[in-house]
């Protein structure tokens, strides 16, 4: 079990790989992402910083073969010189952004003018050529985005709305009320749970904007403190927890006249804005219910501001949130997904488009009647496919992996990760009577990634396991013999909602399993119910309980894994996890200590109650209406049956799942008289971000759980579960 047992090399690899994943912020520096496609297919924009190690994200273009720098930070005079605004930051931390400098941008519709800001302030870049240029703003700027035309840029500033053209002629379109109301920025719920992380949207004459306005007011305020610096003040945050109130979402469309229409729906009854968006067809809004059980797809009069229902959909638990959907073909035909048993459907114009079986995950485009998406027939992959009239169903990615990607006049970008990375690739000649080429084609022509690459190397051993057929992957180390000796096991999950640990792809998840490995354990990730691409059905057998399904499939995994390999050692298991995965790791040592015998719980919600409105209302429901199930699955009021090691470990500036979460299900193990540990992490969210401190909890991980484990483990009685 100790490292001593390693080969030179392999110990060497392994002794540097938690700080190589720091320092590559988890292998995600250096790889081209955010892909824009110029209407004609020759260009494609794309960010990508400097190396494997350098944080700070450059603009490039890839025409013709060659890639092109066209903003560089640390060239530009001034840049990154002034303080990162609040509302950016807080965007970033929604998008859990790991990098800096240029981190997004946006384009007019022929991909030739470029906007983006550094440090607050607004800069822009013509991709035919010249140097960028920085454009006067009235403000620190938040999300700036050229009109279709690239006469003008929109951005937000101190919360009001501001269009500006590139001779520095300001506008400001809509003023912020007060300092609860913004105009232009999405709210906490919307960038979190809903993933729409835009607040405007520009019309297709360049003349009008639909903007959102927000007012947080309603909002439960929370406090956000350092104790590692008590001169420091306190942060207030609106944060809507379940149960309670919204921040208050209202639409309105804006002229560069100066004229303002409000867009009227019933907010009463659908108060959630999930999605907008104004196309040749004009303003389109998508709205849902408080309790998400209807989904309403509503066409704007950009004169009146009224609303008509174009599509509704309704589900006795919940309507899944699709990102892309609603969208139109060009003919205006609706581009919607559609649940029934145990497949999630593409639709256009009402008719399915996809298969039995294929389950849609995303929309991630639409040219003409070409619809690009992703979907999975498989729940280790995720492939890009279109539909076309007249052409059918096309994969485009081919090799094994988990893909998206994005699309124009002909071309695809396909970004991956497959069993060798990230790997990003630009297919040329994909029309509608095209053939999607491979990696060995000639149509197809590589991105550069400067990632690092792992210095441990994934050796997954794949395994459907059980009578519900669950997905999970065996990482040993890499110097085990079968037959030789038993190895502790670690089980490694996620287990919640909107995230697969288990797949054809080698991402930092699998190294960090891996690294495990090496240690000395047998490490075991596997994704249960309520994970991603498996269905409907299978997405909602977790309503109303969040714990015990995934509980029970953690269980019942490990079971059939030592089943099927004998050298797994069950008086030895540990379990650990971040986030829902920290959620589920406590639980585990809580509720099966005959099975569990140490855990680490990274950033758990202990208290269903403290977690916001959309996310978890949509699983539980409203917590005054159904309070049990908040009960069933909250691990507050359940300390007193610990008793195995646990180590509880928080970013104490952490707005997403609040530091309350571990330490009040701490005080109540201390009033229980239950030995436990707790690791504070000062400034760090729900993503820490300072590289000794993530290359040290590996470490801190590791080392706790083989002391907890050392010597095997006297089982306890065994007790009822969740």
């Amino acid at each position: 079990m100790h490292s001593s047992t390693l080969t030179s090399e392999q110990s060497t690899n392994s002794a540097d790989f938690p700080r190589q994943f720091a320092r590559s912020r988890r292998f995600s520096l250096g790889v081209p992402r955010h892909f824009t496609v110029s209407p004609d297919g020759r260009r494609v924009l794309f960010v990508r910083t400097g190396s494997g190690t350098d944080p700070v994200g450059r603009l490039w273009q890839y025409e013709d073969g060659t890639e092109r720098l066209l903003a560089d930070p640390a060239l530009l005079v001034g840049a990154g010189s002034g303080a990162v605004p609040e509302e950016e930051r807080l965007r970033r931390e929604r998008a859990r952004e790991r990098s800096v400098g240029v981190v997004s941008y946006a384009t007019d519709d022929a991909a030739r003018l470029v906007a983006f800001a550094l440090s607050g302030a607004l800069w822009a870049v013509r991709t035919d050529g010249g140097t960028p240029f920085s454009v006067p703003a009235a403000g620190p700027v938040v999300d700036p985005r050229p009109s279709p035309d690239g006469r003008y840029l929109a951005y937000v500033s101190r919360r009001c709305f501001h269009v500006v053209d590139l001779t520095g002629a300001d506008r400001q379109l809509a003023r912020a009320e007060g300092p609860e109301i913004s105009y232009g920025l999405a709210e906490y719920a919307a960038a979190e749970s809903m993933h729409r992380s835009r607040g405007y949207w520009w019309a297709p004459d360049s003349r009008h904007v639909l903007v959102a306005r927000v007012d947080t007011s309603p909002v439960e305020r929370r406090y956000l403190s350092d104790p590692a610096d008590p001169t420091k003040p306190p942060q207030a945050i609106r944060y809507p927890a379940a149960g309670t109130a919204n921040a208050e979402v209202t639409l309105e469309l804006l002229s560069l006249d100066g004229e303002r229409v409000e867009v009227e729906w019933d907010r009463k009854a659908y108060e959630y804005v999930v999605a907008a968006g104004w196309d040749a067809h004009g303003p389109l809004v998508t709205v849902q219910s408080r309790d998400q059980r209807i989904v309403r797809t509503l066409a704007v009069d950009p004169e009146t501001g009224a609303t008509e229902v174009l599509h509704e959909r309704t589900d006795p638990a919940w309507v899944e949130i699709i990102t892309g959907t609603p969208a139109r073909t060009a003919s205006g035909a609706l581009v919607l997904p559609e649940d029934e048993g145990d497949t999630r459907y593409l639709t256009v114009g009402g008719q399915r488009v996809t298969p039995e079986g294929l389950q849609l995950c995303a929309v991630l485009g639409v040219e003409g009647e070409r619809v690009l998406f992703t979907a999975s027939d498989d729940p280790l992959e995720t492939h890009v496919w279109c539909h076309d009239p007249g052409h059918g169903l096309r994969r485009l990615s081919r090799e094994p992996g988990r893909y998206t990607g994005a699309a124009r006049g002909g071309t695809v970008v396909l970004a991956g990760l497959t069993p060798r990375g990230n790997e990003v690739g630009v297919l040329r000649g994909t029309g509608t009577a095209g053939a999607a080429g491979t990696a060995g084609d000639p149509p197809y022509q590589a991105l550069t990634s400067l990632a690092e690459e792992p210095s441990v190397t994934p050796r997954p051993v794949h395994l459907t396991l059980g009578a519900r057929e669950l997905r999970g992957v065996l990482y040993l180390p890499s110097w085990h013999e079968e037959g030789t000796g038993k190895l502790p096991v670690l089980l490694d999950p996620y287990g919640g909602p909107g995230m697969q640990v288990v797949g054809r792809a080698r991402g930092w998840f699998t190294c960090v399993s891996q690294w495990f490995a090496e240690q000395g354990f047998a490490v075991l990730a596997v994704d249960g119910r309520g994970t991603p691409n498996r269905g409907p059905a299978w997405d909602k057998t977790i309503h109303g309980d969040q714990l015990g399904p995934a509980l029970e499939d953690q269980v019942d995994a490990l079971r059939a894994a030592a089943a099927r390999c004998g050298d797994l050692d069950l008086t030895r298991v540990a379990i650990r996890g971040w986030s829902f995965g920290g959620f589920l790791a406590a639980a585990a040592v809580l509720y099966h200590p005959e099975i569990f015998h140490a855990a680490v719980a990274g950033a758990p919600p202990t208290d269903m109650r403290m977690y916001d409105t959309h996310w978890k209302e949509r699983y539980l429901g409203h917590p005054e209406e159904q309070p049990e199930n908040y009960e069933r699955t909250s691990l507050i009021g359940h300390g007193h049956l610990l008793s195995r090691p646990l180590l509880l470990v928080h970013g104490l500036a952490d707005d997403n799942v609040a530091a309350a979460h571990t330490l009040r299900l701490s005080a109540e193990l201390l009033a229980a008289g239950k030995p436990h540990s707790v690791l504070p992490l000062p400034g760090a969210t729900h993503l820490p971000a300072d590289d000794a401190v993530n290359a040290q909890l590996l470490h801190f991980q590791r080392d706790f759980l083989m002391s907890a484990l050392e010597g095997g483990v006297a089982p306890p009685p065994h007790r009822p579960g969740p």
